[in-house]
């Protein structure tokens, strides 16, 4: 067991070294899987994760509308919002259990079975969110079932990309690796791209006082729909041919956890991936996608409307990079671009931010605080009335483009790392610990840091108070960028099939 485990970082086809693989060795195929199927699979498994990352990404963008409907309101749009967001980052925490959970399942029984329990768990806690009662109808009871139901996504969302990204490598050629995967790298983008296009067709068609009364429910009501279409298109799929041919012959695993876990060089490598790539890409991810809208929204006072056409006109200009960067891995190495991404988002991002702040534009009241009939408190609405929207598509684009380097190359960095036996489960908890805790909680804490700094009596502190959320994720990335530079070997195009 592990026999070849030593080597990972040089074996079949890198260098002793970690370096590139020479000519003849990537000539040298032994993935005979056509284009067709391959395409077939990545289409399968693209579709569901999309609608996986629109299911949980729903939650997060709707937070400060759906915040006093489901959890009530202290007269305080702050506390609203932070209380919001810290359900959404509950479901982050329980992603790393169900890494564990989902990924045991998936070394030991298949691929295919895995992802479509975790897609019909998702779809179905997000179909539920969208028909609970409000807060004022049913008490203590509904912010209760919305925590349940961001648990269960947060378990099933953590075995979902394992599986998703497994499945896609594990039938692609062993030289065009990062170039199919980087497919499967799209979809989180994707899902939340397509979360925020819904929301905003269903604002314009009802209008926002509908949107806010009972609008906000279609989005979540629409999952349903969507997961029954995915779960029709990948209950045709066939198990991958490389954990069938390892089943076949009686080499799966019998203890994913303790052979992923337990073994000191699996559980070296699991420890490199998280601290010195999945933690800063993590929030590399996050900060420039999600933080950045909501930081438009919240801090700039953009409406919901101006904020979502500058992510979503940078996310579609962004997204072929993802691609882009996943095929040039296959070329010079993962490492190489993981490590940009990391750096460039170490050292632009407070850069970034402060432009976004200054074309913003000025934050004006548009109406002031009150009382509506039954006492409750109706806090002041800011607005940003005239924020310069093309350069501020300009500045996330570069946040995003940070984003498609770190996470563009990672799936199949993950995938060559591990042996096929443990390979869902070895991948999946460092990337949902990276992801999950350490980048899903980037909105909670950055949040958390700008009403602390704004709080503050030193006057330096509180002039730059809208960017001392960035201290968190800057750090983070800055870390994991000097541990990935000295611990990460540029290991790729891995000859999978040889090692069964």
């Amino acid at each position: 067991m592990y026999q070849n485990l030593p080597q990972r970082d040089a074996y079949a086809g890198a260098t002793p070294l970690g370096g590139a693989a020479t000519d003849d060795a990537i000539a040298h195929d032994n993935n005979s899987v056509s284009t067709s199927k391959i395409w077939q699979v990545i289409t399968a498994s693209s579709v569901g994760t999309v609608i996986e990352w629109y299911d949980f990404y729903i939650f997060g963008s709707l937070a400060a509308i759906i915040g006093p409907v489901l959890f009530g309101s202290t007269g305080k749009i702050e506390d609203t919002i932070l209380g919001t967001l810290a359900v959404f980052g509950a479901g982050f925490v329980v992603r790393p259990f169900g890494a564990l959970f989902f990924g045991r399942i998936g070394d030991m029984i298949g691929r295919k079975y895995t992802f479509l329990l975790t897609l019909l768990i998702m779809g179905g806690a997000t179909f539920v969110t969208g028909l609970i009662p409000s807060y004022d109808k049913i008490g203590i009871a509904a912010p209760i079932i919305v925590t349940i139901l961001r648990l269960l996504q947060g378990l099933a969302l953590g075995g979902e990309y394992g599986g998703a990204t497994t499945y896609v490598a594990e039938h692609s050629p062993d030289n065009k690796r990062g170039y199919y995967t980087s497919f499967i790298q799209i979809t989180a983008t994707a899902g939340l791209l397509l979360s925020v296009l819904v929301i905003i067709a269903t604002r314009k068609t009802m209008g926002e006082v509908a949107f806010k009364e009972w609008g906000w429910r279609i989005p979540f009501l629409l999952s349903g729909l969507l997961v029954i279409a995915s779960y029709y298109i990948r209950r045709r799929l066939h198990e991958s041919p490389l954990f069938a041919k390892a089943k076949s012959e009686g080499k799966t695993s019998t203890n994913p956890l303790r052979e992923s876990f337990v073994n000191p060089v699996n559980r070296r490598l699991v420890l490199i991936s998280l601290f010195g790539a999945t933690m800063g890409q993590g929030v590399v991810w996050y900060t420039g996608q999600f933080y950045a809208y909501a930081f438009m929204q919240n801090t700039l006072k953009l409406d919901l409307v101006d904020a979502s056409l500058v992510l979503c006109s940078a996310l579609i200009l962004a997204s072929p990079f993802f691609v882009y960067f996943g095929s040039l891995s296959d070329r010079i190495g993962r490492k190489k671009i993981i490590m940009m991404g990391l750096l460039c988002g170490a050292l632009f991002t407070f850069p970034i931010f402060y432009g976004l702040k200054q074309f913003a534009g000025p934050i004006t009241e548009v109406t002031a605080a009150t009382v509506d009939a039954t006492g409750k408190a109706i806090p002041a609405v800011m607005k940003s009335l005239a924020p310069n929207l093309p350069a501020m598509t300009a500045l996330v684009f570069c946040l995003v483009l940070f984003v498609t380097m770190a996470y563009g190359p990672i799936a199949a960095y993950l995938v060559e790392l591990f042996p096929t036996k443990v390979r869902y489960t070895s991948l999946s908890l460092p990337y949902h610990i990276g992801n999950g805790v350490f980048g899903g909680f980037v909105p909670l804490i950055a949040t958390a840091l700008t009403l602390r700094a704004a709080a503050s009596d030193t006057p330096f502190i509180k002039e730059y108070s809208t960017l001392a959320g960035l201290v968190y994720p800057v750090s983070i990335a800055l870390i994991c960028w000097f541990v990935g530079q000295a611990l990460m070997k540029d290991v790729r195009n891995v000859k999978l099939m040889d090692e069964q």
